[in-house]
């Protein structure tokens, strides 16, 4: 019978694993400090603001780049 690494005494089962992964779940929820209503709010806004400007600035990048690289290849007669 293969052994976990650290237990010295016989396996647990399936059921009690999984029972005692759901108590530590639990307990562990209990500690999470969960934010409040206004600030998953103002989270939300700063992302959205946040995503559209790096849009605008990348779709501005890459329009530079392309209009670059399309006057090099009529440069080179490509």
């Amino acid at each position: 019978m293969r052994r976990e690494r650290g237990l010295a005494g016989p396996r647990t089962g399936f059921i009690q694993r999984t029972a005692q992964f759901l108590r530590d779940t639990r307990a562990e929820m209990r500690r999470v400090s969960w934010p409040t209503a206004n600030e998953v709010k103002n989270t939300t806004i700063i992302t959205l603001i946040a995503v559209v400007f790096f849009a605008i600035y990348l779709f501005g990048v890459d329009r530079v780049w392309a209009f670059l690289i399309e006057r090099l290849k009529s440069w080179l007669g490509a």
